[in-house]
């Protein structure tokens, strides 16, 4: 089920830098970094917007949503806590990118908490400012239009 092709390859670039040997050697993109039951959220989701995505099919059918509304230019890894049974991580990182359909710039930072689970992420927590989203995409309805099967809508 998984995509052979990465749609964020520098995001899967910088989880492998973050977490390294917490990694599957074999997890090269960013779906094969999760488990199939990876639980993602985004606490600070707009009104609305997805607060939650279940299942590596759902988070599949939503990253082409994301990369139809974004273009990362460029991540930055800042700092990266890592729990003491090596199960956990905190991960601070920005990026560099625009919307694709208006042009403005989405400059982003993140907090990311991750669980793991035998090398693989078993729970992501997004954590970002829906601001600067809805800023760039011109409004909530941009960044809210498509309904993904296993994903729950806050609001």
């Amino acid at each position: 089920m998984t995509m052979t092709n990465d749609l964020f390859p520098s995001l899967s670039a910088l989880l492998r830098q973050a977490l390294g040997d917490l990694l599957a050697p074999d997890a090269k993109t960013f779906l094969d970094m999760c488990t199939d039951d990876v639980l993602f959220e985004f606490p600070f989701t707009p009104p609305a917007g997805i607060s939650r995505l279940d299942g590596k099919a759902a988070l599949e059918a939503y990253l082409p949503t994301v990369a139809t509304l974004l273009t990362i230019e460029s991540t930055a890894l800042g700092r990266v806590f890592v729990s003491a049974q090596r199960d956990a991580a905190v991960i601070e990182f920005s990026c560099k990118g625009y919307a694709n359909q208006t042009g403005a710039r989405y400059d982003q930072d993140y907090v990311s908490v991750l669980d793991l689970k035998d090398g693989r992420i078993a729970r992501y927590r997004d954590y970002w400012n829906p601001l600067i989203v809805l800023a760039a995409s011109g409004g909530s309805h941009a960044a809210n239009e498509t309904q993904i099967k296993g994903a729950k809508h806050d609001g």
